[in-house]
């Protein structure tokens, strides 16, 4: 099981790393919109530093648990319209 769940850490360490490169904010700049885009921008990369740090720490669980929040908030804010991203591939569930 821990092979599993460092495995399966690892990969999503990578799906945020990758997402957060894909994103870009959508809204005007100036506008609420775009506040609100940096404002889920920070909260998933925050989540990102945080998980590497557990990781780092063999804190597996919780470093899972913060990719998976921070990817979390990228993908509602792409569904929502915050974020330009890609329409194909693994890194959003747009479609």
């Amino acid at each position: 099981m821990a092979a599993d769940l460092e495995e399966k850490t690892n990969r999503y360490g990578e799906l945020l790393t990758e997402a957060l490169e894909a994103a870009t904010i959508a809204p005007p700049e100036g506008t609420p919109m775009a506040d609100a885009a940096a404002d889920c921008y920070e909260m998933a990369a925050s989540y990102l530093e945080d998980g590497n740090h557990f990781q780092e720490q063999g804190d597996l669980v919780n470093a899972l648990a913060s990719f998976s929040y921070g990817h979390a908030w990228l993908d509602a804010g792409a569904r929502v319209g915050l974020f330009d991203v890609p329409q194909d591939g693994h890194l959003f569930t747009v479609e």
